[in-house]
């Protein structure tokens, strides 16, 4: 059988990158006291210890990935260098309890990655819930459950997955995490990106304050900042929860680096004062492949391809490394053919990719909207903080140049390649945007309807990351009931966007259509807060086109 999971083929990529919608507003409370170490408070000890949680990811018919990070004595502490090199055993079983084991192992966590370890399992079987733990000096992880992907060739009758993106430690708690580990019909949770921020304690809060400081205080910049950052999230007891109930599937956008990330520097990276892009980049990538369960793809990239039987598979795109620089840099048109925001040789696999599938849907994990958008008539009081929140030009009219609307000779070979190949139900799953809306793609978007729809596209919303309303700072749902209806008129495209809310999906297909079920947090910055259905919309086989459905699923 052949493996499911598909190495891209490309070119060296320079960088990898992510971006951020909101670029926060203003700050701040001042942050007095020590550097906030990335532990729980009195948890170090001299025994080996499972501080970080465990996890898994990447889900094959005959395998998994799976992570953990030892803390072998009080001073190895993310991001210090520190730390005996420590034998660090595996053990993968059947059932909860262990009485049926099916692999075993072991590895040396040390210093040079961090005290984290990987254990790349294969020789399971398809479609299987397996339990899995780690253990080091006598001391046991936490017992997770991960689960394998469909047999290739298998008939699947349904697929569930969490979706999150952008979540901001110090805006909040991630009770979107929290809600979706309480559930037990999850064959997978996609991140789509932002799963950690770059900035310093204080400049990107909640509505321009701070919930909880994350560690370290100034902005991440070194392999021992990316590290103690990244060490900082996985102490989250919410994050370690979702981890220990499913496998992830996770993307980077421009924060795992620096806002509105690309191929040669980041809006948010000031080059010589803060060392070289290429070191920093650098940095954050090694830090985020010691510290996620993902798998590099080519030339240690995040684009990669999974199957899940004849029902789906799912390209993972990497929208950071190869793009040109944002057009609203100075750096040339939106429409400029020599721009790109895939890189040749990326477009091309997914081109490939999606022209060979044969399963019923083709899901496509992009970090930015690729349906396009564009402001219309919004009052001044409103377009002011959207323009903000996208980085648009604050005295006028302009577009999202870090989304697929700067980069249009991108988006239409790509729309182009699946009309001409009558390549139907692709799904784009998208972050970034701290919105969430429910998209046709259209081939023209100034003629639609008249124009065909290629594709649609469902986006999430924000784990904590402001988003319009915080902004603004009015009362939730107070700027959506406002713009929603006027963004929507200058956009036939969309179905729906609300820009207020924060929270989480939930993504369910079958063979006859894809729903995505949208849930609201009640309070983000409080630890306890509640979930609601806000709506659901899905698409039917065969129409790539979004229609309002009225029950989740």
């Amino acid at each position: 059988m052949i493996s499911r999971y598909r190495a891209t083929e490309g070119v060296n990529p320079p960088s990898p990158r992510r971006r951020t919608v909101v670029k926060a507003a203003a700050a701040t409370a001042v942050l007095a006291g020590p550097l906030v170490a990335a532990l729980p408070a009195g948890a170090a000890t001299e025994t080996p210890a499972f501080l970080h949680g465990v996890a898994s990811g990447d889900p094959l018919p005959d395998g998994i990935l799976l992570w953990t990070r030892v803390t072998p004595t009080a001073e190895a502490v993310p991001g210090s260098g520190l730390g005996p090199d420590t034998e660090v055993s595996w053990t993968v079983a059947r059932d909860k309890a262990f009485t049926n084991v099916v692999s075993r192992g072991s590895l040396t966590a040390n210093a040079a990655s961090d005290h984290t370890v990987k254990a790349d399992i294969r020789g399971l079987e398809p479609a299987t819930d397996y339990w899995f733990r780690f253990s080091a000096g006598g001391t046991d992880s936490p017992t997770a459950r991960t689960r394998t992907a469909p047999a290739a060739d298998a008939n699947v009758t349904g697929l569930r997955f969490g979706v999150v993106t952008c979540a901001n430690w110090e805006a909040g708690y991630f009770s979107s995490y929290r809600h979706l580990a309480a559930r037990s019909d999850l064959d997978a949770w996609l991140h789509l990106g932002d799963y950690i921020y770059e900035y310093k304690s204080g400049e990107y809060g909640t509505r321009g304050t701070v919930v909880r400081p994350h560690a370290p205080l100034n902005e991440i910049i070194t392999l021992a900042d990316y590290r103690t950052r990244h060490g900082k999230y996985k102490t989250d007891p919410d994050l370690q929860a979702l981890h220990l109930k499913a496998p992830v599937i996770a993307i980077w956008d421009d924060h795992e680096f620096a806002d509105n990330a690309w191929s040669g520097g980041a809006v948010n990276h000031t080059e010589g004062a803060e060392g070289t892009w290429t070191a920093r980049q650098a940095a954050a990538k090694q830090a985020y492949f010691e510290w996620m369960p993902v798998r590099p793809a080519i030339a240690g990239t995040t684009y990669r391809r999974l199957s899940f039987g004849k029902l789906a598979d799912l390209s993972l795109l990497d929208l950071r490394s190869f793009r040109s620089q944002q057009a609203s840099s100075g750096s040339g048109s939106v429409d400029d053919p020599d721009r790109t925001i895939t890189g040749r040789a990326q477009l091309d696999w997914l081109k490939a990719g999606l022209k060979a599938s044969d399963t019923k849907w083709r899901l496509v994990g992009n970090s930015v909207m690729i349906a396009p958008f564009v402001i219309g008539s919004l009052t001044a009081d409103l377009l002011k903080p959207l323009a903000k929140l996208l980085d648009l030009p604050q005295d006028g009219i302009g577009i999202n140049t870090d989304q697929w609307d700067g980069y249009t000779d991108d988006r239409r070979e790509l729309l182009a390649h699946l009309r001409s190949n009558a390549i139907g139900n692709t799904v784009f799953l998208t972050g970034d945007i701290h919105m969430s809306w429910a998209n046709d793609v259209p081939v023209d978007a100034g003629t639609y309807p008249l124009s065909p729809s290629a594709a649609t596209e469902f986006v999430i919303t924000s784990v904590t990351s402001d988003n319009l309303d915080d902004l603004v700072k009015v009362p939730e749902g107070t700027v959506s009931a406002l713009a929603a209806p006027l963004i929507q008129v200058a956009n036939r495209h969309v179905h729906w966007v609300d820009t207020d809310r924060h929270g989480y999906g939930v993504l369910d297909i079958t063979a006859d259509r894809a729903q995505m079920d949208y849930y609201v947090l009640s309070d983000r910055t409080s630890p306890t807060a509640t979930s609601s259905w806000e709506r659901s919309y899905r698409t039917r086989s065969g129409t790539q086109k979004v229609e309002r459905t009225y029950d989740p699923v």
